[in-house]
């Protein structure tokens, strides 16, 4: 492991502090969810995308808003709805004609020319809707009549989804499910918190968030994470978990080669490499650890997976697999 310069240390404590008074701002308005606020700001930290998958009523597309707010980035929302076309997402050209009688197409950017964009439901659109978002999501730029469009920087995308077992739903595809770095699930509160939430959101006033973040500082925490040393441990590790989930690996786990139809790609240990950085940063810490990988390893690997016939008749869950895997890989490091 590279040992941390002292710039790198004062860096990682100075943007703590503002990592924690963010934290603060968004539990104004955000009550007892606070891992996943810790999840969507590691996405954010590392340049990612994430999808918020629960039922509706949750406080996803709240969520989402209140992040716009705090970490200082232009918004847009879409709301998914069988009937959205592509155009609806990337904008089109239209033809416009001049005083002199000269006409000529002129390009009227959509709603995904933003900095933070929020895809409210997006299970709900058409296959060829949601695909209009690869290309924005994966080269942060679209093209339009043969014409390039840079996204702006930086560009992130929140996406919300509701189970797919609820009618009206369209499951994502393996290519774009791909391009979130985390899955974000979102349970149901306990009591407590629930009581806390009734309270806190059914009076006369309503707590307002307050911004911490500019679009420049999130662009600085982001190359600050990308500068974090990763032990050589931590990244054999990573590299242990992520292949263990493909079946046709020859050192593949049992319960893999059963029930498991296809396993992640390199772009989840992409992913989990930058999610256990972000992770730390938001700890306070210098460098990440094996604990870091074991607790990102669901939301990383969730939606690069994929069950087999076999394990769907036996009721078991990819979650189960995972932490199997996860199980499989400590045990196999602390022998090593």
């Amino acid at each position: 492991m590279a040992v941390p310069t002292e710039n790198l240390i004062s860096d990682i404590s100075a943007l703590g502090d503002k990592l924690t008074a963010a934290r603060t701002s968004i539990g104004k308005r955000i009550i007892g969810q606070p891992v996943v606020v810790d999840l969507a700001l590691t996405a954010l930290l590392s340049g990612g995308h994430a999808l918020l998958v629960g039922v509706p009523g949750l406080a996803k597309t709240r969520l989402v808003q209140t992040l716009g707010t705090v970490m200082g980035l232009s918004t847009n929302r879409i709301q998914f709805t069988p009937d959205l076309m592509p155009g609806d997402i990337l904008g089109s050209e239209v033809l416009e004609s001049a005083a002199d009688g000269s006409r000529a197409f002129r390009f009227i950017k959509g709603p995904v020319f933003c900095q933070l964009l929020m895809a409210d439901e997006i299970n709900r659109a058409s296959p060829r809707t949601q695909s209009a978002l690869l290309q924005a999501m994966q080269e942060r730029e679209v093209t339009i009549a043969g014409e390039e469009h840079p996204m702006a920087v930086p560009f992130h995308v929140l996406a919300t989804q509701n189970p797919i077992e609820q009618e009206g739903t369209y499951p994502l595809p393996e290519a774009q499910l791909d391009r979130f770095l985390l899955q974000i699930n979102v349970d149901y509160p306990d009591r407590a918190t629930e009581r806390e939430i009734l309270l806190s959101t059914t009076g006369a006033d309503e707590a307002v968030a307050e911004p911490v973040f500019t679009a420049d500082d999130l662009i600085a925490a982001q190359s600050l994470v990308r500068r974090m040393p990763v032990g050589e441990t931590v990244l054999d590790l990573i590299l242990d978990l992520v292949r263990s989930g493909r079946p046709d690996e020859p050192d593949a786990p049992k319960h893999v080669r059963d029930y498991v139809s296809w396993g992640p790609g390199p772009r989840a240990a992409q992913a989990l490499m930058l999610a256990i950085r972000a992770r730390a940063l938001l700890d306070g810490r210098l460098a990440p650890s094996a604990e870091d990988v074991a607790a990102l390893a669901r939301p990383v690997l969730i939606h690069r997976m994929a069950l087999g016939f076999a394990a769907r008749a036996q009721g078991v869950s990819l979650e189960a697999v995972i932490d199997e895997m996860v199980a499989t890989t400590t045990r196999i490091e602390a022998t090593a």
